[in-house]
Formats: C-alpha cells, structure tokens, sequence
C-alpha cells in the first residue's frame, strides 16, 4: 500500500461553500485523476474512503461535495434539495465544472486524463458533465441512470459505464430503458451492468438513520461494482504505464 495524502478542500458552488476531501498519491509528479460523486444524501466517510482507495491505486482523487458540507441523513430534507437539483441540468452542471475547475488546478492533476466516476445524485452530475462536453476519459454512474436534455448525450466524448440494482425502484426498468436509449441513439460506447436482487444505493453500507423504502445494502455486489469501476479506470485512465 503506498502512503497518501489528504486534505479538505472548499470552493463555492450553487451558492454554497463546498467542502470537498482531496485525497493524493505518493510522489511528486502528475498522476491520472478521478472526480467522484456522493449519493443524494452527500460527501461521508464512504466517499472519502473511496478517494483514498484510489489514490492508493496512483490516482489523484476528489470527492465533491453536493450540500455545502452537509450530510443530509433525513429523507425527506434531501429530497427537498436533490430533486429540483436532479431537474435542472445547469445546476447540476455547474457544481461539476466547480469541483472540475478545483481538481485540474491541483499540480499533482494531469488535466488531460480525467474520468468522473459517481453515485446517484453525483452520478446525475458526472453525466452532465459529459453531456456538456467536457473532456473526460470515461464516465461511471452507480444508481444515477438520468437522461439529459434530447440530443445533447451526443456530445459525450468518451465510454459511459453504469451500474444498476435489478430491484432499484428508483432506477426501475422503464428508466433504464431511457437512459440507454439516449445514449444508443447518440452513438455512446455506453456498457450498463445490472446486480441481480440489488436495492437502490446497494454500493452504500447501512447507515444508521432512517432510509427510504427500496434502499438497502448488498455487500457482494458493493464489492462487485467498486471492483468494476476499478477494471473501467485502468482500461480508460491507466495509473501506471
């Protein structure tokens, strides 16, 4: 295991102070980068540890942040907040370019080898950064199949991998039907893994407040997806040579 460092960094979004957790590899030179993005409820330890994983793997790491440095634990106040952010593509937008902008400014970024990796709401905003053209390695979304305004997935400049639960009410099937639709029609190099008997949020481990129905954890296929998502990133964004 190679040492790493980490610090939390802030940075303004969406009319907030973001508080993100930059996590970065040994050495001094320019590595490979990864932007990840949290669950509707936020950065936690879960995100954090993620962006530490990786740059242990070589990779300079951010976690974003989706609520100004709050953890939304109640159901209710984080959808008050994440559904109108889910239907507003700018917005969503515009906290990605924010944590982009803080990741390619860190010298230890190689501006040019970027993937953007993300869980549900965060996944919603890796895609909109695709969408927007941005230019990405390859983008990862777990439980975040939204669709985008029509004909604007034809500016993804890069593979679209996506992972599902087979019982995600959420994700249910007429929305993963959606989701890869749009990106068939726009011509995506697009994968989508389905994990038999998955909730949503399966990748999360349980949490000790209260979630909502057709949310659970799946640890086999938690470990599944993250070692998939892993397999993306050395095939698009190699950490070593």
């Amino acid at each position: 295991m190679t040492t790493i460092t980490t610090r939390t960094v802030e940075y303004p979004a969406d009319g907030l102070t973001m508080v993100g957790h930059l996590a970065l590899p040994a050495g001094v030179d320019r590595r490979p980068a990864v932007l990840l993005g949290p669950e509707g409820t936020g950065l936690s330890d879960v995100e954090r540890r993620r962006a530490d994983a990786l740059a242990e793997l070589g990779y300079v790491a951010l976690a974003f942040d989706l609520h100004g440095g709050r953890y939304l634990g109640n159901p209710e106040e984080m959808l008050a907040r994440c559904m109108p952010l889910l239907a507003d593509p700018d917005r969503m937008r515009g906290i990605g370019h924010a944590a982009l902008d803080l990741l390619r400014t860190e010298p230890r970024t190689d501006p040019d080898r970027i993937a953007a990796v993300g869980y549900g709401t965060g996944g919603a905003i890796a895609l909109e950064l695709g969408r927007d053209g941005v230019n990405l390695r390859t983008i990862a979304t777990v439980n975040g199949l939204i669709t985008g305004r029509p004909g604007e997935a034809s500016r993804i400049r890069c593979p679209v991998w996506a992972g599902v639960g087979s019982e995600d009410p959420i994700m249910a099937p007429a929305q993963r039907d959606a989701f890869t639709a749009e990106m068939q029609a726009a011509g995506v190099d697009w994968r989508l893994v389905v994990y038999g008997g998955a909730l949503h949020a399966f990748h999360h481990p349980s949490v000790d407040h209260t979630v909502r129905p057709g949310v659970g954890y799946h640890p086999r296929h938690a470990q599944r997806a993250w070692r998939d998502v892993v397999a993306l990133l050395a095939e698009r964004l190699p950490a070593t040579d």
